[in-house]
């Protein structure tokens, strides 16, 4: 029966994206945690990798095996006890002079021809968006969530998704909030939407993706539609030779032949076929930018054993552009990037501080909103929302989101 196995199954399902959502604490609750100290080295990130000396012999007789090459993980699972509740902030200073919550956005010019590129192809690489400050600041606020994980990455990191992964990582910790706030995210993805104005749908901060994703869409992008949405990924790192580069159909986004619902996607299926050959990798640098379409098939291979001696550390997510409506996704499993009580209705304005804009410059009140700690994550609209998809229709199209985990091709 659908009733009592889907049940177990959205549950447990809801569970492991949860982490990619915040949860809304006052930071008067006794269960948020006091976040002014210092950065700190951790046994979470511990550096590997550690090799143990080859034993040779020229005798002939037998011998005991030599040792071999140990990998270790650069990012420990936490313990259960390690994890935070509520509002974190690790009060790094901004780059480049800036003053919070004074200092207007930076910018950064890009040029038509990237534009074209990414209308054409579905995806665009723009290469050294964000200078080594820049970078130097996310990797100490990613190094400060990964010492510190939130309980919102609980899941998604215990199910050996990726080391760690949280999604909304704006809403509880501040570090990432101000990124949006001051850097020229905001003003790149305004150029390449053709728009003047840039919100926040939602956000996914990913380091080290153990498993990999094979060809997928994305349809966690907050509740708007494909055409309203802009996929951005920021790097901090540099991608490793022989895996953890993105791969895309090169311009997929114009197909028609896969489910708007469908997260996996069968490339091998009829009308893909003008696009599975055309294949576009970026093995992106720190302080790149990939910026794709909602609709762009794309896959990301992990290490063949799911052990990273290296860091891959990303921050991602999805923006709108202006004019953007609510879009109500209860029954599809769009709706679990969609978590918080927020109030908003089907066809009403994106204008809130659970999508914050970023450009032309954030708001003062949505700024106020997200500090206080009541943008986040609503028990109430879990429930709600959750339960619109107890149907064999929309749990089917969810359980395709998981066919995804399951390959590392």
């Amino acid at each position: 029966m659908w009733c009592k196995k889907s049940h177990s199954f959205l549950l447990s399902s809801m569970l492991l994206l949860g982490s990619t959502h915040s949860f809304s604490v006052s930071p008067n609750n006794p269960l948020s945690t006091s976040c002014g100290s210092a950065l700190h080295q951790s046994s979470n990130t511990v550096e590997a990798e550690q090799v143990q000396a080859k034993s040779t012999s020229s005798s002939k007789t037998t011998s005991p095996s030599a040792p071999t090459k140990k990998k270790e993980k650069v990012v420990r699972e936490p313990a259960m006890w390690e994890y935070n509740f509520g509002l974190q902030d690790p009060d790094l200073p901004l780059p480049h002079g800036i003053s919070k919550d004074v200092t207007p956005p930076e910018s950064y010019h890009i040029t038509d021809e990237q534009i074209r590129t990414l209308e054409r192809d579905g995806v665009v690489l723009i290469k050294g968006v964000f200078d080594e400050e820049w970078v130097d600041y996310l990797r100490k606020a990613t190094a400060y969530q990964v010492d510190n994980p939130h309980f919102w990455a609980f899941a998604g990191t215990a199910s050996k998704l990726y080391d760690y992964i949280q999604r909304n990582v704006w809403q509880t910790n501040g570090a990432f909030a101000r990124f949006y706030y001051h850097s020229a995210m905001g003003d790149v993805l305004r150029q390449c939407g053709r728009t003047d104005e840039i919100r926040v749908s939602t956000d996914l901060l990913m380091v080290n993706p153990n498993k990999g994703f094979k060809w997928h869409q994305d349809n966690q992008n907050g509740p708007i539609t494909p055409q309203d949405g802009i996929r951005f990924w920021i790097t901090m790192d540099e991608t490793p030779k022989d895996y953890g580069a993105p791969v895309y159909l090169k311009g997929s986004h114009r197909n028609t032949a896969v489910d708007p619902q469908a997260v996996f996607v069968d490339i091998q299926q009829e009308g893909l076929e003008d696009y599975r050959e055309q294949l576009l990798e970026f093995r992106t640098q720190p302080g790149d930018m990939l910026v794709w379409h909602p609709k762009t098939i794309h896959k990301i291979d992990g290490p063949a054993d799911g052990i990273w001696t290296s860091y891959r550390r990303v921050l991602g997510g999805t923006a709108a552009k202006a004019g953007t409506k609510y879009t109500d996704k209860r029954g599809t499993g769009g709706v679990l990037s969609d978590l918080g009580r927020h109030g908003m209705e089907d066809g009403d304005d994106l204008k809130s501080p659970f999508f914050p804009v970023v450009y032309p410059q954030s708001d003062a009140h949505e700024r106020a909103e997200r500090d206080a700690g009541r943008v986040g994550r609503s028990a109430l609209d879990i429930v709600t929302k959750i339960g619109g998809m107890a149907t064999t229709a929309s749990g089917q199209r969810f359980k395709s989101f998981f066919k995804v985990l399951d390959s590392r091709s």
